[in-house]
């Protein structure tokens, strides 16, 4: 008996050039969570998403001085977000002082997704933060989370 390992995926993808600004990328993902139903059932989650994506997209934007492209796959068991940028420089992690006005964007991406991770591509980099869905809600549980 052969079991069927296949796994059943929704993806979206949008080309985000340096001049379509952040905003952009915010709507457009937040638009396609309400169709997971996550903005109803998880909107913490969801703004955690959108707030990676924030972050991902300025560093393709700012750091990389790349248009980006932004890409959302789930797959049942976890958001994929990936973000590619024309640079194949890897976002580093860095501690700034408290005045600093910039240099924590890896550091929320690290406390908002399950994990992250970067790929080399032959054109530049991807940078992918995955999120797992919210436990369903069992009768009689306080928190779904």
């Amino acid at each position: 008996m052969t079991q069927d390992r296949s796994v059943r995926a929704v993806g979206w993808a949008r080309a985000l050039p340096v001049t379509s600004g952040v905003k952009v990328a915010r709507e457009w993902t937040r638009d396609h969570l309400r169709t997971l139903g996550w903005e109803r059932t998880a909107p913490d989650l969801v703004d955690s998403v959108v707030l990676t994506v924030s972050e991902l997209v300025t560093n393709a934007h700012v750091h990389a001085r790349s248009g980006a492209q932004l890409i959302l796959t789930w797959d049942s068991r976890c958001l994929h977000v990936t973000v590619h940028d024309a640079s194949s420089r890897v976002p580093e992690q860095h501690h700034p002082d408290s005045g600093a006005l910039g240099g924590r964007g890896m550091l929320l991406v690290d406390a908002l997704a399950d994990g992250w991770q970067t790929r080399p591509c032959p054109r530049g980099k991807n940078v992918t933060a995955c999120f797992q869905p919210p436990a369903p809600s069992r009768p009689g549980s306080a928190c779904s989370r």
